[in-house]
């Protein structure tokens, strides 16, 4: 799927100096201050860069949109090391008088709020992570709300052996990007869910290290479907096109993330866990050029909300049991109504349930 890009100001070899070239030093609008038609926005695209058809691109898409309703200048931060040149990237965005950086790499929750304490005539944003500062906003998502509705869903499917992409046994697997507790709220969403429908249910577990790696994603989600796993979901950026690729050379099926990845192999792609960075990044944006910046706070988004869950299963949905639909549908409204709690590594710690920890 092809996706359009914003201005690409400082490129993947990251010229630092290209940045100050692309938006106007025209003053902040400090901590909750209004933001004004023609103000600068800039987006710091986390690891996997764009064009890595999940988070990035989403949340991109949403930058896009956001910026044109809001009339406002707009910039894209991207570099090969994102996270190691970050404080010097956010740096740059301040001496350049960006009015509103939104950065999505969640390795930047230390040296935003530094970096922000430093430029109190900008506002910043940091996705996935929590940091302090009266310029700062920090964006939360309950994606182990949407990875506990896939773990279920897997759970019920990988018992439904009249599914001829379905196995003997029950196991799944999971490929995370990295050890964090960001990806983790993932993965132990994710084995609840299924452990949930079936105590039984093995889950197999790995970490690509790599957010833009689809060859090692291939690699890791081959060696789960040769163990036994037949439902593979990838938490990984970029690198989940191997597991999707995987997936559907092994006759078996992938979960995607982020995005409606759901067509990138159709038939293939069991569901894909959406985690609507576009809808937040349109709200933090518009609520700055409403003058209503949200600085010293943390924004959640959630089932409640409707920014995470899973997709209409457009190209599965006849090898899904009705029964199994059905199930989901309970299991998001017990969710969204507090019956049932999903555990969130984040705040509970790791349970006891979780491989390794």
């Amino acid at each position: 799927m092809k996706r359009t890009r914003a201005l690409l100001c400082v490129p993947v070899a990251v010229t630092l100096i290209a940045l100050t070239a692309c938006a106007p030093s025209n003053g902040g609008s400090g901590a909750g201050g209004s933001g004004a038609d023609g103000d600068s926005v800039a987006l710091v695209v986390a690891q996997g860069g764009l064009g890595d058809q999940s988070y990035n691109d989403l949340a991109n898409e949403g930058f896009t949109r956001a910026v044109a309703d809001a009339g406002l200048t707009s910039s894209t931060i991207e570099s090969e090391d994102i996270v190691g040149q970050g404080e010097q990237l956010l740096r740059r965005a301040g001496q350049a008088g960006i009015n509103l950086v939104v950065d999505l790499e969640f390795s930047h929750n230390e040296v935003i709020g530094k970096v922000a304490s430093d430029f109190p005539e900008s506002d910043w944003v940091i996705f996935n992570a929590e940091s302090a500062g009266d310029n700062v906003a920090s964006v939360l998502f309950q994606e182990q709300e949407g990875s506990y509705l896939a773990g279920a869903l897997a759970a019920m499917q990988t018992t439904n052996t009249s599914d001829p992409k379905i196995n003997a046994d029950k196991k799944l697997g999971v490929i995370g990007g990295a050890s964090s507790v960001g990806i983790d709220k993932f993965l132990v969403g994710f084995i609840q869910g299924a452990q949930a429908i079936d105590p039984e249910i093995e889950v197999l577990t790995a970490y690509s290290n790599d957010f833009a790696d689809p060859a090692k994603g291939q690699q890791l989600a081959q060696a789960m479907f040769e163990q036994g796993a037949d439902i593979v979901y990838a938490v990984a950026g970029g690198t989940g096109a191997g597991v999707i690729q995987a997936a559907q050379d092994a006759n078996h099926y992938a979960i995607g993330v982020d995005d409606n990845q759901d067509g990138q192999a159709p038939g293939f792609v069991l569901t894909s866990v959406l985690k609507r960075a576009d809808l937040a990044v349109e709200s933090v944006i518009g609520d700055y050029a409403r003058g209503e910046f949200p600085g010293g706070k943390t924004i959640t988004f959630g089932l409640k909300e409707d920014a995470v869950g899973l997709t209409d299963f457009e190209f599965t949905k006849d090898a899904i049991a009705p029964e199994s639909l059905a199930k989901i549908d309970e299991l998001t409204a017990g969710i969204v109504s507090g019956e049932i709690t999903v555990w969130n590594v984040v705040t509970d710690g790791y349970p006891d349930f979780f491989p390794g920890k």
